[in-house]
């Protein structure tokens, strides 16, 4: 990597895979990955960098990326330049930042898909590439594409937000700003309603509108959404775009469907008749180089070489055999990975903690193992333990919480409709144990 290349990288505390950041456990270099899909070929690209580079540590993020922990001092820009050369980067250096582009993991591929949104994911992702303008978006700027898949997250607040609405030919596509698709009676509507075909003109428009009014330090939609409000930043948005928007009863009214929780985990149909989606959950998010390269090495043999990460911080091998599925499955098993949904580590998700990250209050990776092993027999919905208050490790609001207050010490949270934040205070200053006690009775209760 060129000195000028060097230069070129903006300041920012978000990893990149130009921009690593320091970390308690060394840098962190995080590759996004276009729809959260690689090869085999790349997955050992990654896996030989961190080997070579870092400590052969690396997590899957909620936004189905990968990032390699542990970065050697004076290692940085050996390790980008050989992730370049594996062409695992941006086409253009400066957007390396902006390949914010959520999808579901099962794009394409889903039984439920109301369309294919793959061709539109791609046209939204050269969008975000080749427009120079576009490069200046906060790297926490991000983009939802839904096509009504029954695995997607649905939970993650984008700062643009598109959602199939039918299954018709010409699918009309709701949006949204700084937020989720609706699923409640109860959420915010969408503002109104696209045909697929005018998607990429309605996010390009909507980013130019958003460059050209957000002032110093407001960085993502949601401050543009409270300095304006919405009616009148649709009235901006309508003055700009070529074509009506759909308004009315119908989108007023129209909410997605929700999804099976730990849909992520198993084996799943696809549309495509005698193929399958397989599943399984990296523990705790975390994995290492010699994973990699075996995950590489099955996908090679049952999914034509394909890997998928999904925002649940897990991974699926599509297109298997039906016929090879549970053979797949237990291959992923053997490797270490999560394919169980009943068991609690499935259900528990931990940031780097105190280990990783100099924010943290606890180690919450420890803690998480040992927490897990104290609900064995009454896993709850799910649980999110925080070292601190950036919910670095989920997006969305986890069933239950336990924030770090000192080291081994947790206030719980449950969430609750209404209540802003981790939700309602259950409990402060607890012990893990005593943390576990008060989880265990939450689990033994259906549908805590």
């Amino acid at each position: 990597m060129s000195e000028s290349t060097s230069l070129s990288v903006r300041p920012s505390a978000c990893p990149g895979l130009l921009r690593i950041v320091a970390s308690r456990d060394g840098g962190i270099c995080r590759i996004k990955l276009p729809c959260g899909q690689l090869d085999a070929r790349a997955a050992r690209a990654i896996a030989e960098a961190a080997e070579r580079h870092a400590d052969g540590v690396l997590e899957a993020t909620n936004r189905a990326n990968l990032q390699i922990r542990g970065v050697h001092a004076g290692a940085e820009r050996s390790l980008s330049a050989d992730l370049l050369a594996a062409g695992l980067g941006p086409r253009e250096l400066a957007a390396d930042d902006v390949r914010n582009l959520l999808v579901s993991p099962a794009i394409g591929l889903d039984i439920a898909t109301r369309f294919d949104a793959g061709p539109l994911a791609r046209q939204l992702l050269d969008l975000l590439e080749r427009t120079p303008r576009f490069h200046g978006l906060s790297p926490k700027f991000g983009v939802q594409l839904d096509g009504g898949e029954s695995l997607a997250m649905l939970e993650h607040p984008n700062d643009i937000w598109l959602s199939a609405m039918s299954a018709d030919e010409a699918p009309q596509l709701a949006f949204g700003v700084a937020g989720c698709p609706p699923r409640h009676a109860r959420d915010c509507p969408p503002l109104a309603a696209v045909p697929a075909a005018q998607a990429p003109l309605l996010v390009e428009t909507l980013l130019h509108l958003f460059l050209d009014l957000a002032g110093d330090g407001q960085t993502r939609m949601r401050h543009l959404r409270e300095m304006l409000g919405d009616e009148t930043l649709l009235e901006r948005l309508r003055q700009r775009l070529p074509f009506p928007l759909c308004q009315g009863t119908a989108v007023d009214n129209w909410r997605r469907p929700a999804t099976p929780a730990f849909a992520h985990l198993g084996i799943r149909p696809q549309r495509q008749p005698g193929r399958a989606l397989v599943g399984a959950g990296f523990v705790l998010g975390r994995l290492d180089s010699a994973t990699l390269l075996g995950l590489a090495d099955l996908a090679e043999r049952f999914s034509g070489g394909q890997l998928r990460l999904t925002p649940w911080q897990s991974l699926i091998l599509p297109d298997v055999a039906q016929i090879d599925a549970a053979v797949v499955l237990g291959a992923l098993g053997n490797l270490g990975l999560l394919i169980d949904a009943a068991r609690p580590l499935s259900r528990i998700v931990a940031c780097s903690g105190s280990s990783g990250c100099a924010r943290g209050l606890a180690d919450t990776k420890a803690d998480a193992l040992r927490l897990a092993d104290r609900l064995r027999l009454a896993p709850p919905a799910g649980v999110h333990l925080c070292g601190c208050r950036r919910s670095c490790a989920a997006a969305h609001v986890a069933p239950y919480t336990l924030l770090a207050v000192a080291d081994g010490r947790y206030d719980l949270f449950r969430r609750t409709d209404g209540l802003a934040g981790f939700g309602q205070p259950l409990a402060r200053n607890l012990s893990l144990d005593a943390a576990g006690e008060l989880l265990a009775v939450a689990g033994a209760i259906p549908d805590a």
